[in-house]
């Protein structure tokens, strides 16, 4: 099965969301979709988010899934609202319960912050299936960026989050809490193992040294072989190393903090206070 696949670059964050159709029918799922926000005012738009409606409306699609590889430190999801104009269940990897609660208690939520995952509609655990249309998408535990990272394989497409970048650019940080470049380690040599002409679409550009134009589609093959993180059969111990040290350099995302305390609620902002107005917290000497 060969997906038609529309990504949609949100300049602002680097991010690439992607529409992905059965190619037999209108049947489609929306992957890591963004809300823009502009955080000195801390308003909201859904711009980038509109134009993935429009497309969809455009094109009479059946919006199914609407689908998250993890949960984002780099921007807010647009979930929810992608949910509301277009329906579709919010969809991500069961241990999002290990991110609510190491994130609950960074951002000392109360009780009332529920960290069982009740806030998606589906928690999918390494070999589950899901459906779009007539294609089957089959689900694998990437974890190392994160412990619930997810990647999608779609028929001949897989969707690798922050797990893989393009192969001039390398691989994901490690940092956070609960990250692990073991782990990642060992989740890209999973990915690696599918079959060499498997597409692989990123979810991040940041043009490497050298390039002009942003790209978010490789191959397997081309992972195997150029990734300059990993490639050529790179051992643990040299990618550890690796990557720990570049870790060490690496200062935080800039919306880092909005984006941990609204995609852990799956999209949705924190309850609001008395006065009608939902409140970010900024936990100071943190992380």
């Amino acid at each position: 099965m060969h997906p038609e696949i529309t990504p949609f670059f949100d300049d602002a964050t680097n991010t690439v969301s992607y529409v992905v159709r059965d190619p037999g029918g209108k049947a489609a799922a929306i992957i890591d979709s963004v809300l823009d926000f502009d955080q000195p005012s801390g308003r909201t738009t859904t711009d980038s988010a509109d134009e993935i409606v429009a497309f969809v409306k455009a094109e009479g699609l059946d919006v199914q899934w609407v689908l998250e590889t993890h949960v984002h430190a780099d921007h807010l999801s647009a979930a929810p609202y992608l949910q509301e104009q277009l329906g579709g269940k919010i969809g991500i990897g069961k241990n999002i319960t290990i991110v609510q609660d190491t994130f609950g208690k960074i951002f000392n939520e109360g009780t009332e912050f529920q960290r069982d995952g009740s806030q998606f509609d589906a928690l999918f655990a390494d070999g589950d299936s899901f459906h779009v249309g007539q294609m089957r998408g089959d689900v694998m535990h990437t974890p190392g960026h994160t412990p619930a990272c997810m990647t999608y394989v779609i028929g001949d497409a897989a969707f690798v989050g922050d797990t893989l970048f393009m192969p001039d650019f390398g691989t994901a940080r490690c940092d956070f809490p609960g990250g692990s470049a073991e782990d990642l380690y060992n989740s890209i040599q999973r990915i690696l193992a599918l079959p060499d002409e498997t597409r692989v679409f990123v979810g991040h550009d940041y043009k490497a040294p050298g390039r002009d134009k942003y790209a978010w589609e490789t191959t397997v093959g081309e992972q195997k072989a150029l990734n300059v993180h990993i490639g050529e059969g790179r051992p643990i111990e040299e990618f550890v190393r690796m990557r720990e040290e570049r870790d060490a350099t690496l200062g935080m995302p800039r919306l880092i903090l909005p984006s941990l305390q609204i995609n852990m609620r799956a999209g949705q902002m924190p309850e609001p206070e008395d006065n009608g107005t939902s409140y970010l917290k900024l936990p100071l000497n943190t992380l």
